[in-house]
């Protein structure tokens, strides 16, 4: 009761290539199809609205941060009239405040930009095309 194995000889098909696919035949447009056809995209080309409103963001946290650091040299007038460890307290205040200050420009920009990356992935959820089974 064993079963005899046509050999790929016997066969009508032909062994497969192991070169280069050949190109693909064009559908049949006027084939009917069993499953849904995608819905046309609008032809208006899509304005990246968001990613320039996230650079200008970006840009304007750099700006910000740049104008905190720098202002740590402006505490000049405030510890005038001041010698020996005086002026060194009064120094080291100002850098602690401009310490300070950094830090909370960066933890603003976290919190920024984490609240637009959540209300973006928002915005791409509402607009995805729901899934057909």
């Amino acid at each position: 009761m064993s079963r005899s194995r046509r050999s790929r000889k016997d066969q009508d098909v032909p062994p497969p290539a192991w070169g280069p696919s050949a190109p693909a035949k064009p559908q049949d447009p006027t084939a009917s199809y069993t499953h849904q056809a995608e819905p046309e995209r609008d032809p208006k080309k899509h304005r990246r609205i968001f990613f320039w409103f996230f650079l200008a963001v970006q840009i304007l946290f750099v700006i910000w941060l740049i104008t905190g650091i720098s202002s740590s040299g402006s505490n000049a007038d405030g510890c005038a009239g001041l010698t020996g460890d005086s002026l060194r307290l009064c120094e080291d205040g100002g850098d602690a405040g401009t310490a300070i200050g950094v830090g909370l420009i960066i933890g603003i920009w976290v919190a920024v930009d984490f609240i637009l990356a959540v209300t973006y992935a928002v915005y791409r959820l509402a607009r995805r095309q729901p899934r057909t089974s």
